[in-house]
């Protein structure tokens, strides 16, 4: 088992773990406040459908690259570590931005579906709340198992997403009760920090393979080599702790200029923004509504 990837993918199903049993604790316990227990089953239902095809589609699509020739599969590894780099970005900034009023929005669709007595209305908006971040999690780890297949590593990450996912649930069903279990606001701040680091070294993977079947031909030469001093593979506790920051953060003791140019530029440019002091959004007003349960 690899420690470094067994944490990537820990780190993966945590955040997004949380991230969806968050959302399902708040319909649970606006249901459950506003007299609808017997709507539950819609929920679940919804929500067990999105998981399902999540899993599915990642699946599918590490099916798929396996069974690739070469260089097919080198493309398809190195475009599949961009795509996932594109949507953890995407997804942490689209967190940051919109999670005042995720709340709101939510208990705002329950009413309507209660409204119009939609059973499967409700299951629809558990199953297009959970999907979205059921997708984001298997394109993310879609990436991280691609960049640990290289060192025989898939199943530490896939692992260590399942012991995150587990854990998530845990802390749904203290949201779900109403149990401050975690700042939130902290949680998802440096999560997010630590995935901009994974996502930066799946970007400098995705170079490397580029630079490798001669997709690109500038920045190809060695940036510096010390690994004499912190080499990436072979024994030793140096060894050790190299390979642990490569399985982490893409680390590499003999970079290629655009692999570290790529890494570097995408490290400082979204740390920047990400971690920026802004001013909230203004919540929508909702009727009733109560402060998310754990925030």
């Amino acid at each position: 088992m690899d420690f470094g990837f067994l944490t990537t993918g820990l780190l993966t199903g945590l955040r997004e773990g949380v991230e969806a049993a968050l959302i399902v604790s708040i319909i649970l316990a606006y249901l459950g406040r506003s007299g609808h227990r017997d709507s539950f089953g819609p929920i679940w239902i919804g929500t067990a459908a999105a998981v399902v095809l999540s899993a599915s589609i990642g699946a599918l699509l590490f099916t798929t690259i396996r069974e690739l020739p070469s260089p097919g599969e080198q493309i398809f590894e190195g475009l599949s570590m961009v795509l996932a780099a594109v949507v953890v970005t995407w997804m942490l900034f689209w967190m940051r931005r919109t999670s005042a009023n995720i709340r709101g929005e939510l208990q705002a669709g329950i009413d309507r579906a209660l409204t119009g007595g939609s059973v499967w209305g409700l299951a629809m908006l558990a199953f297009v709340a959970v999907i979205r971040e059921g997708i984001e999690t298997s394109l993310f780890l879609l990436g991280q198992v691609t960049a640990a297949a290289a060192q025989d590593s898939s199943s530490s990450t896939l692992v260590g997403a399942l012991i995150g996912i587990l854990v998530a649930v845990g802390l749904g069903f203290g949201f779900y009760r109403g149990a401050r279990v975690l700042n939130l606001q902290r949680f998802f701040r440096w999560t997010g920090v630590a995935l901009v680091f994974i996502a930066a070294g799946l970007l400098g993977r995705a170079v490397h393979e580029f630079i490798e079947i001669g997709w690109i031909g500038v920045g190809t030469g060695t940036a510096f080599d010390i690994s004499s001093v912190l080499p990436d593979s072979g024994n030793g506790i140096l060894a050790g702790i190299g390979q642990l920051l490569r399985a982490l953060f893409g680390y590499t003791s003999t970079p290629e200029w655009a692999t570290l140019a790529i890494w570097l530029g995408y490290l400082v440019a979204v740390l920047g923004l990400y971690t920026r002091p802004t001013r909230p959004p203004q919540p929508r007003p909702f009727a009733g509504s109560q402060p998310v349960p754990g925030a």
